[in-house]
């Protein structure tokens, strides 16, 4: 029987989960799924070899966390795997998880007190935890944390000018999308050399959910989003950076209720809302001619590039540029209108190489590097969780 471990990434209708092998030193990908339609009237199952060739694809007749569970368990006794934990990737650990932890009910609880911070997501991961309790009580759950990874940022990096007492309660920058930038980090001297890894980084995390990172010495240094998932740059249907008194005119002069501000501000923003509603899809809206979709596409690429100019100025300076996540990894467009407004710091775009989506996407003389480098936040927890698989071995 091959030992296993189950990451599992829970979004709000979805369940992304990867199955990696115990068996060799470096953690080995068996198969990748998705469960789309979780809590919906017919949620479907995907499941495909870390090459993209498709294994399973059905219906599930019941749509619920745990039913998806299930059969996420009962594929793997199909193969003959023994699960030795599950790890869930949670969005807000606060500035009291460091790094990832064996989940008991202390924990879930603390986990839980953090769920204002992440409405969008942190009762979902929740949800996922809650369900596996439910299907397999007896196996090892383990927590890994988005904001982990900004935890040795400087004090000034973290703290708003607010009173000292909404620090002390809570009410700070902690960054987020930790678990890819922390791969990206780890990838760094294989890509750029031992050296220059240790140097400058400004990495663009571009996605749905879109944010920048200053890294220097592989470490965060600073992080465009704060409080909450919601900050820095504008995103799929987030806005972004937005003046507070925004929120307290639509209170005051539009009587907008807290659930209509949190809609406004979570999925009716961004790329959706600049583009009158065409879509939340870079995809798509490059390639739409109406005015709208391109004013979103543009302002989206000016946010990323002024996000930029203020990391350098945090690092005092930048010697690589790193772009990931999905619109990072696949949108040679958006590189190059980035790029574009950068030429100030030297930095060339090679044209072929950017459109081939190649490693290095920057001219030899330029004065800096740009990469397009692939992240990989599902096997980031699988390498982060191997020492606590070994404190607590599953039985």
């Amino acid at each position: 029987m091959k030992r296993i471990q189950l990451v599992l990434n829970a979004g709000s209708a979805t369940l992304k989960f990867e199955c990696f092998s115990l068996e060799h030193a470096e953690p080995e990908a068996l198969v990748r799924g998705l469960i789309d339609g979780v809590g919906k009237a017919q949620a479907t199952i995907k499941l495909k070899t870390p090459a993209g060739e498709t294994l399973v694809q059905r219906p599930l007749a019941d749509s619920s966390h745990a039913s998806a569970l299930r059969a996420v368990f009962e594929l793997a006794r199909e193969r003959d795997w023994g699960l030795e934990a599950v790890v869930h990737r949670v969005v807000h650990g606060g500035a009291l998880f460091d790094g990832p932890v064996v989940l008991d009910d202390a924990k879930i609880a603390r986990l839980r007190e953090l769920a204002p911070l992440a409405p969008l997501h942190q009762p979902v991961a929740l949800a996922a935890i809650e369900a596996v309790s439910e299907v397999a009580p007896g196996v090892v759950q383990i927590a890994c944390f988005d904001t982990a990874f900004h935890i040795p940022q400087d004090p000034l990096a973290t703290r708003f000018g607010l009173a000292r007492r909404w620090h002390d309660a809570g009410v700070r920058r902690y960054g987020f999308h930790g678990l890819s930038y922390a791969a990206i980090a780890r990838k760094l001297p294989g890509v750029l050399g031992a050296e220059e890894a240790e140097k400058r980084v400004v990495v663009m995390h571009l996605g749905s959910g879109s944010s920048a990172c200053a890294i220097h010495r592989r470490q965060s240094v600073a992080s465009s989003m704060g409080f909450s998932a919601v900050d820095g740059l504008m995103m799929g249907t987030r806005p972004g950076n937005l003046d507070p008194e925004v929120i307290l005119y639509w209170i005051e002069h539009e009587q907008m209720s807290l659930a209509d501000i949190r809609a406004e501000i979570y999925k009716q923003g961004g790329l959706l809302g600049v583009s009158g509603g065409l879509s939340s899809d870079m995809r798509e809206l490059i390639d739409n001619p109406h005015p709208h979709a391109q004013e979103a596409v543009a302002l989206f690429c000016y946010r990323a590039a002024r996000e930029i100019g203020a990391l350098a100025v945090q690092l005092g300076g930048i010697d690589h540029l790193v772009f990931t996540a999905g619109i990072g990894e696949r949108s040679a467009r958006v590189r190059a209108r980035i790029v574009e407004r950068l030429a100030w710091l030297g930095l060339k775009l090679d044209q072929d190489a950017n459109q081939q989506d190649e490693a290095c996407i920057s001219t030899p003389d330029s004065s800096r590097g740009v990469w397009v480098i692939r992240t990989d936040e599902e096997g980031e927890m699988a390498r982060q969780t191997r020492h606590l698989l070994q404190q607590n071995p599953a039985g």
